[in-house]
């Protein structure tokens, strides 16, 4: 089986884009987010009658409420697709030299709160040194090692299990994007991450028109909601892709790049449809691979490739979703990722 450079190169045939494939399934992606959108605006915040059958005005607010939160959930969803291709483009894996695309690229990065300096700068980092335990944290969820663990005070403590809840990542809107992508970046460095503020105030305005136009209720389903559902979903899976039950992390020294792609990266099993609307993100194994690989041709990849087809797997289910919340410290005596109580027993017992 290869590793290291030979099977990167083995990967490099799939790093080619189709670009009219990609303009045609970028219309497709706007199209359904547009529609979305148009529907959440369109469908009434009281429904009177559903055909022929007339509704009490607390059924009728009941449903009419419930359409616009589908709707815009419908529109979130398809902003992670979206959000994919702004990701694969910071990549050089789409549209690359496009200014057409660069344009579109950017409003979409603005959308979701998401500029482009801050986004690249650490995700980039992130992709260099992913499950490193020397600065892994950067453009990632914080892990700490047993023995780290015993040396941390307890406001490190709570701030680490608060940046790992969650709640923060539910929250994901709030935490991860407004505070952590737009204003913390900035008033570390206000000259390099100005459009961390600028996305900010263009989601602000946003909101401001929306209400505006069509009434403050629509600015928060329109403006505000799918934009809540699309941060909130890939704040966790983020969080999944990285933090599993089978996931191994490796020392400075010890590390190896094809290692990290392989064994401290999953692979997401998910229904077609929510593939879809990730951006087949869920093969973030052969993602972490080779980030020049387009979104669209990560299947392809991962069929093409033996090493590639026995990853470690988690999935969208609660079950699933608990076992890997539940990884909160790692233990390199035991090879796995333990729980607070487990961390909290080895600290004492090596104290």
């Amino acid at each position: 089986m290869r590793s290291g450079p030979e099977l990167v190169r083995a990967s490099n045939p799939y790093a080619s884009e189709d670009r009219a494939r990609t303009w045609r399934l970028l219309a497709i992606a706007i199209l359904v987010f547009g529609s979305a959108l148009a529907a959440v605006v369109a469908t009434p915040f009281t429904l009177a009658h559903v055909g022929s059958v007339s509704l009490t005005p607390a059924l009728g607010l009941a449903l009419g409420i419930t359409l616009k939160t589908l709707f815009a959930t419908l529109a979130g969803l398809t902003l992670v697709r979206l959000f994919i291709f702004y990701h694969d483009y910071l990549h050089g894996a789409v549209l690359t030299g496009s200014k057409v695309g660069k344009v579109v690229m950017h409003v979409i990065g603005y959308w979701v709160l998401a500029g482009p300096s801050v986004w690249k700068q650490t995700h980039d980092y992130h992709h260099k040194h992913t499950a490193k335990m020397v600065g892994a944290s950067i453009g990632s969820y914080p892990i700490v090692t047993v023995d780290m663990w015993g040396l941390m005070t307890e406001a490190q403590r709570r701030d680490y299990k608060l940046v790992r809840h969650p709640l923060t990542m539910a929250a994901g809107y709030f935490t991860v994007f407004v505070l952590g992508m737009c204003i913390s970046p900035y008033r570390r460095n206000p000259q390099q991450h100005k459009d961390g503020i600028y996305a900010l105030l263009g989601h602000v305005a946003l909101v401001t028109v929306t209400g505006l136009a069509f009434g403050w209720g629509n600015a928060f389903f329109a403006a505000m909601l799918p934009v809540m559902v699309a941060t909130g979903l890939g704040s966790y899976l983020f969080y999944a892709q990285h933090n599993f039950p089978d996931m191994q992390i490796r020392g400075r020294h010890e590390w190896e790049y094809t290692f990290a792609a392989l064994h401290s990266s999953s692979m997401m099993d998910m229904s077609p449809l929510m593939h879809w609307f990730s951006g087949n993100i869920g093969y973030h194994h052969v993602h972490h691979l080779n980030h020049r690989i387009p979104f669209y041709r990560l299947p392809e990849a991962m069929a093409a490739l033996p090493e590639l087809q026995s990853p470690h797997r988690t999935r969208l289910t609660p079950a699933s979703m608990r076992a890997c919340l539940a990884l909160k410290v790692w233990d390199p005596a035991s090879g796995r990722m333990i729980s607070y109580e487990e961390a909290n027993s080895l600290a004492t017992a090596a104290k």
